[in-house]
């Protein structure tokens, strides 16, 4: 049976600072979490405006760039990122990230055209990478041992982001209608700078002036291998054949991009994504189930929106609040779930049952249909968020617990990192069997061909379109499945030495932190 060694925390932020500027500096990296994920989410309800006013000949041809300039950026600078936090320091990478975030968001809201603001998108995106994954490090720093055992501070941090990510898009709406979708970006500037004014006179935090290395070359093919794979994700099915020299050439170079990083970190001497870290039970299972986690939400919150707006012909701005029970079930019970495991109860009962849940919900999403009432699929999003409720930043927690303190900032972005990936993945996997599915029942047709037929026609099609969303949701279900197999096997380091001395007829000993059942 393999056994982690627990967390040990060094000098806390939390020996700087007073309770209450504690308290002020966990508002902070909340109101932080929330721009890193409104603004990846907020931007699809302002697509039409923005062609309309920058491009209306050839702008929508060129959306999927305005929305993938961001993710490419993000993702290719996260390892960077949780490097530089155990060089330097979490706060001074933090306020680097969000000027730069900042100056970004500026230059975005003043865009004059579609390249532009492709362009500015990428600035946005370089800052916006450090947001979430720099801020769960600074919250952990923050926070007294006990605390962090609790779990607190990781689990309202997911919280907050799955929050975002369901309400973004009605955020988004509600800025395009009524002060024009400039403001989705100028919106970023007094919170940002509330951010940068509070942490640079409030947050006092440890440096770490110990280890001055940086792998620029590993964190360069990071790079390239993060943004192969989004951009594959992306063409693929879509813009290119899945068989086309494109796409293959693509797979090949990102490949070998991903060797030659594997290469690199076994033998740098200071790897931006430590190899070591995967040999800790823990943080590798870790790691895969927050990728599979953001698959599973990636399918439900997409394709939920595209099932609402094509086949009930619902608006998208009315499509958004289907969204809030799901969001009002990831808050009440993923509060509920923070409480519980703050009084003594285990984290890994409630990926179990989060990971159940979610797969209950998203079956009973696949099976609606055309005629289904809209309140059940309201209550059906309601039963998802409190699944999701239960899983997201419970991870993040049990990952920063379990990593070698001077690890943790690669490892608190290492699942941001793979969450990322599990994003991308979970678009093109689920954009594959949606469009291969409506094509069987519906051949030589599309789907944006949907909303202009009539009749029979229309009917015919809007079976074969619920048909394929309902896949879609039965594949997110599987792949939640995967998720519970994983969360059965995590067992806490509690239970594990309760088994191994009745094994030996002692009385075990205290042990914090989870482990990988053998």
């Amino acid at each position: 049976m393999a056994t982690a060694a627990p967390h040990t925390p060094g000098p806390a932020g939390s020996t700087l600072m007073t309770t209450a500027q504690r308290q002020l500096a966990m508002l902070l990296c909340l109101v932080t979490i929330v721009l890193a994920v409104l603004d990846s989410n907020i931007v699809s309800a302002a697509t039409v405006p923005i062609v309309r006013d920058l491009d209306p000949v050839h702008g929508v041809d060129r959306l999927p760039w305005m929305v993938s300039a961001f993710s490419l950026a993000a993702t290719a600078l996260l390892p960077l990122y949780g490097k530089l936090c155990d060089v330097y320091g979490a706060k001074r990478v933090l306020l680097g990230a969000v000027g730069t975030f900042l100056f970004g968001s500026v230059l975005c809201g003043a865009a004059q055209s579609m390249g532009e603001l492709i362009a500015f998108r990428a600035v946005q995106g370089i800052g916006g990478g450090g947001l979430m994954s720099v801020t769960m490090v600074v919250m952990a720093q923050l926070q007294d041992p006990e605390e962090r055992k609790g779990g607190k501070g990781g689990a309202m941090g997911g919280i907050v982001a799955g929050l975002g990510m369901a309400i973004g898009p009605l955020v988004g709406a509600l800025f395009t209608d009524h002060l024009g979708w400039r403001w989705i970006f100028y919106v970023n500037v007094p919170l940002g700078l509330l951010v940068l004014a509070g942490f640079a006179l409030v947050v006092k935090l440890p440096r770490n002036l110990g280890r001055r290395g940086l792998d620029f070359l590993g964190a360069t093919l990071a790079g390239a291998f993060a943004t192969g794979l989004l951009l594959v994700t992306e063409w693929g099915g879509r813009d290119y054949s899945w068989t086309s020299p494109m796409i293959l050439g693509l797979c090949a170079a990102t490949l070998a991009s991903l060797g030659l990083f594997l290469w690199r970190q076994a033998t740098a001497a200071e790897p931006v994504l430590p190899l070591s870290l995967f040999r800790i039970p823990v943080v590798r299972i870790g790691f895969a189930v927050q990728g599979l986690v953001g698959t599973g939400m990636v399918g439900a919150i997409v394709y939920v929106m595209l099932y609402l707006q094509i086949a009930r012909g619902v608006a998208p701005t009315t499509a958004s609040l289907f969204l809030m029970p799901m969001a009002a079930g990831m808050t009440g019970v993923g509060l509920l779930a923070t409480r519980l495991i703050a009084r003594g109860h285990r984290p890994r009962t409630f990926l179990i049952v989060g990971s159940g849940v979610s797969v209950l919900a998203l079956a009973l999403l696949g099976l609606s249909g055309p005629d289904t009432p809209l309140w059940a699929v309201g209550a059906e999003l309601a039963l998802l968020g409190a699944g999701f409720g239960q899983l997201i930043g419970q991870l993040i927690t049990m990952v920063q617990d379990t990593a070698p303190r001077e690890q943790l900032g690669v490892a608190t972005t290492g699942v941001r990192f793979f969450q990322t990936l599990g994003n991308a993945l979970g678009a093109a996997l689920f954009g594959t069997v949606l469009a291969r599915v409506f094509e069987a029942g519906e051949p030589g047709r599309s789907l944006s061909a949907v909303r202009t037929l009539t009749g029979a026609a229309r009917e015919h099609a809007l079976r074969s379109f619920t048909d394929a969303v309902d896949v879609v949701f039965l594949s997110a279900g599987g792949v939640m499945v995967v998720v519970l197999l994983l969360a059965l096997r995590l067992r806490t380091a509690e239970q594990a030495a309760e088994i191994e001395a009745g094994e030996a007829g002692e009385v075990p000993a205290a042990v914090d932190g989870p482990v990988l059942a053998a």
